[in-house]
């Protein structure tokens, strides 16, 4: 670690770039603590100019959204001669597309929520074939950006019109009543599950950033089996999707203790009220040593 620069690239060009500021100025931080070499870079349009002019032997990426989590990023620094933390390309690209990444579960036999897609211009879906009710998603935004839940028909175009906000496409999902638990996957293996309490009834953008009232329960109140599922599944998630060194995986779990996949995010939030330093805190990892072990997956 003594001899290499680091680079933690944060800010970026997508609706989570707040949040990615977050993010990367908690690594920097955090590894400016453990005596690493590493610079601090707000990415805009300048990446190619600090690959040219920055010694960079790793790049540590706090990019959450649309050119970190797409693989665009990834792409631009395997160009470059340049390990990063993280999955490749592919496993990026296939994760923040909700409708690519619902096909991979169904292939491969992952219990996921029941779906459909609607697309821009074709006006509200003459049939569902599913709910209400219903979760309405943008088709690549993360951090629940764009996100509604529809009770009734009535509000489904206007879910749609949000959506449709961020793209061309929309997923709609099948709304699970229960419980909602998040399982982090860190070199390989899957963390201690977490229950996510907000106080309202959807884990929003404000529940997740703003809201002091939501809670996290590490590890997840739930039974011995009932964590094994949810770790099994998120290690499932992982593979099937091709991500490498760490992710997380969002499950929904029924009254009745079925669960399903939602999605899994491939550079997940690095603050103080991130899930996956959570879950490695619960193993005795702190924030300092799980950034220095994400350095080393890169390099290995």
């Amino acid at each position: 670690m003594k001899k290499l620069r680091v680079g933690v690239l944060a800010g970026g060009p997508s609706n989570e770039r707040e949040i990615s500021l977050r993010s990367g100025r908690a690594v920097h931080d955090a590894l400016m603590q453990e005596d690493v070499d590493v610079f601090f870079v707000d990415v805009r349009d300048n990446i190619y100019d600090i690959i040219k002019n920055e010694r960079m032997d790793v790049a540590f990426l706090a990019l959450h959204g649309r050119f970190g989590e797409d693989g665009t990023v990834q792409k631009i620094l395997e160009s470059a001669g340049i390990k990063y933390t993280g999955s490749g390309p592919r496993a990026s690209e296939l994760a923040l597309d909700k409708i690519a990444s619902k096909q991979e579960f169904v292939k491969k036999n992952i219990p996921t929520p029941r779906y459909q897609v609607a697309e821009k211009g074709d006006g509200q879906p003459a049939r569902l074939n599913i709910g209400p009710p219903l979760v309405v998603k943008p088709q690549f935004e993360g951090s629940s950006i764009g996100l509604s839940v529809v009770r009734d028909a009535g509000s489904l175009k206007e879910a749609l019109d949000k959506a449709f906000e961020y793209g061309t496409r929309a997923l709609l999902e099948e709304y699970i009543t229960g419980r909602e638990l998040t399982v982090g996957i860190l070199n390989g293996e899957p963390l201690p599950a977490i229950e996510i309490v907000p106080k309202e009834r959807v884990y929003d953008y404000k529940a997740k950033y703003a809201d002091p009232d939501t809670q996290y329960l590490v590890p997840a109140p739930i039974s011995a089996d009932e964590s094994k599922l949810a770790r099994s599944l998120g290690k499932m998630a992982h593979d099937a999707l091709g991500c490498r060194s760490f992710s997380r995986t969002d499950i929904m779990m029924d009254g009745s203790g079925n669960m399903f996949v939602l999605e899994v995010n491939t550079i997940p939030g690095m603050t103080s009220r991130s899930l996956l330093p959570k879950a490695a805190a619960a193993m005795g990892i702190s924030f300092n040593q799980l950034c220095i072990k994400l350095i080393e997956d890169a390099v290995k």
